[in-house]
């Protein structure tokens, strides 16, 4: 039996000064990649669970889950199949962000610099698929 690697993650988006959207995205260092706060589910949590955990842990904020946007599929580094559900979040609470060995830095970013920003095509179809949703400009006031 084939090894699934069961993680989750979110979509952070705020409402920046200026009006205009933005989503938080994070460095990697070991990876030297851009992408969503994300990880692992640890054993016995749901995938809402260990997003929330996730995205706690590597940016400091917690959140509110929002609607389901879509999950991707592939091959980890240990070639074992991936899968990763990502939740629309919201901010109800920040803590500053401490830069650590899984994440060097949290950036928020309009969708056109996340976009350039992410490492991954697969990040990238998820950014595109929420910015082009009719709740995406209705999500925050």
């Amino acid at each position: 039996m084939t090894e699934v690697v069961r993680a989750g993650g979110g979509i952070v988006v705020r409402r920046a000064g200026d009006g205009r959207m933005q989503v938080a995205v994070v460095h990697r260092p070991v990876r030297e990649d851009w992408s969503f706060p994300k990880g692992k589910l640890e054993e016995g949590e749901t995938f809402e669970e260990g997003a929330l955990r996730e995205v706690l842990e590597e940016t400091g904020l917690t959140c509110r889950l929002g609607r389901f946007l879509g999950h991707t599929q592939y091959r980890d580094r240990k070639d074992r199949d991936k899968v990763v559900a990502y939740w629309v979040m919201t901010v109800d609470a920040s803590s500053p962000f401490v830069p650590n060995e899984e994440v060097d830095e949290l950036r928020w970013a309009d969708f056109a610099t996340a976009a350039r920003l992410l490492s991954y095509e697969r990040d990238r179809d998820l950014l595109a698929a929420f910015a082009a949703s009719d709740d995406a400009a209705s999500l925050l006031p």
